[in-house]
């Protein structure tokens, strides 16, 4: 939650923020001081914030690397979605049979290609609709010391399995619908009345969004349905963060400069 305000509100703001303005903003959404505290900590001994010292307050910078990934992230949140047709057949396929001794590394690979929209057909056999990730499944390979027990291919279907029935078998598309839906149903209605509860509701609008780009492998979308559920929930995401921003920004810099300007003790 704290690096969807990061990214959301501090970020496109200059990239500082004071300790009062992250626990009044994360307070909105009922997270106590002391975790809010702790969030921010983790943050800084992960290298994403680094801190200075204003008398008794903090102020909180994005290092180079929070920057990095939080622009890396903002990208991939706000472009995911679009729809495209423009597919040629064509699957990217990596075929990994890890070595009995090295079975640990069965999950990392697994984890690793899913976290960059690969779908697994069995056991070391992945694939995706995307040939642009080749050079990441190539990384992945590489710094799991697999390149001697994988093959990549660039590949098309044959008669016996169609294109639709590979995506049944490498994702859960169902279980991926019935979250889109929800998230749809979650928003589309929703109605927040004042800048507070704006800030509030776009935080987390951007929170339960950010977490597709790592569950939908981005499927062409003459292999959707006509009804894909996705292409309703892109739409609200839109809608709801064009009507909110605004708000929730002017209410973010209000509290943020009573932050910077707190009264006389």
């Amino acid at each position: 939650m704290l690096l969807t305000v990061l990214g959301e509100l501090v970020l496109p703001t200059g990239g500082a923020v004071w300790t009062q303005t992250v626990l009044r903003v994360l307070a909105l959404l009922d997270v106590a001081e002391r975790n809010a505290r702790q969030a921010t900590a983790r943050l800084a001994e992960q290298g994403i914030l680094t801190s200075e010292r204003w008398g008794r307050r903090t102020l909180w910078r994005l290092t180079p690397e929070g920057t990095e990934l939080l622009v890396t992230g903002s990208d991939r949140i706000y472009s995911f979605g679009a729809s495209t047709d423009d597919w040629d057949e064509h699957w990217l396929v990596v075929l990994c049979s890890v070595p009995e001794e090295q079975r640990a590394k069965r999950h990392q690979l697994r984890s690793r290609l899913s976290f960059e929209g690969f779908g697994f057909l069995a056991p070391g056999v992945a694939i995706t609709p995307h040939l642009d990730r080749e050079d990441v499944a190539n990384t992945i390979l590489k710094d799991l010391d697999l390149v001697p027990a994988a093959v990549v291919l660039r590949s098309e279907a044959g008669s016996l399995v169609s294109a639709t029935e590979m995506l049944h078998r490498a994702w859960d598309l169902d279980e991926l619908a019935d979250h889109y839906r929800a998230f749809t149903e979650r928003f589309r209605r929703r109605t927040p009345r004042g800048d507070e509860s704006r800030l509030s509701a776009l935080i987390e609008l951007v929170h339960a969004w950010r977490r597709f780009p790592f569950a939908d492998p981005e499927i062409p979308a003459r292999l959707l349905p006509r009804t894909w559920p996705g292409w309703r929930a892109k739409a609200v995401f839109d809608e709801r963060h064009a009507a909110w921003s605004p708000g929730a920004t002017r209410c973010y810099q209000e509290i943020e400069a009573a932050s910077a300007n707190p009264p006389s003790q």
